[in-house]
């Protein structure tokens, strides 16, 4: 079971802008497992989500992703980056490229993408780790050298204005 793919991004966006939610959209509907995704910025505010509307419109028990809120896993996404960056000073073992966590019920991955920016993947617990670790790392590639100051900026008032 899939994510649900981002709506409705073609509307007042810059091509920068759209690009980084058609890279999401492929990434949800492409790779099996996924069951939401957040881009997060170094400061912890959502700037993508695989499922903007979703919150409001599911009932208990629908729920796929962190209590079925974009907003919890990008929470998870960015109190993880802070931790693993964290233990990565103490132990002087330079950056952090990829976490993950495996779980009974599913998996998460959080990948860095740029300024420390992060890349969060909720998966189901038979997901194909390989692949979705591929597919992220080609993610990080192509968004990582767009996601400028400005795009984040448009990209955190496009998610406010989704609420």
């Amino acid at each position: 079971m899939n994510a649900q793919a981002p709506t409705a991004y073609g509307k007042g966006l810059s091509s920068q802008a759209q690009n980084l939610h058609w890279l999401l959209t492929n990434l949800v509907d492409e790779v099996p497992g996924i069951r939401s995704v957040a881009v997060v910025s170094s400061d912890g505010l959502l700037l993508l989500s695989s499922d903007p509307d979703r919150d409001e419109a599911a009932q208990p028990g629908e729920r796929d992703g962190p209590r079925g809120s974009s907003a919890d896993l990008a929470t998870i996404v960015s109190g993880l980056g802070s931790l693993t960056n964290g233990a990565a000073k103490l132990m002087e073992g330079g950056a952090v490229k990829q976490t993950m966590i495996t779980m009974d019920e599913g998996s998460l991955f959080v990948m860095s993408i740029s300024d420390g920016s992060l890349l969060g993947v909720h998966a189901t617990p038979d997901c194909d780790m390989n692949v979705i670790a591929y597919h992220m790392a080609l993610f990080v590639g192509r968004a990582g050298h767009v996601l400028t100051p400005e795009l984040r900026s448009e990209l955190r008032k496009s998610m406010e204005n989704a609420k």
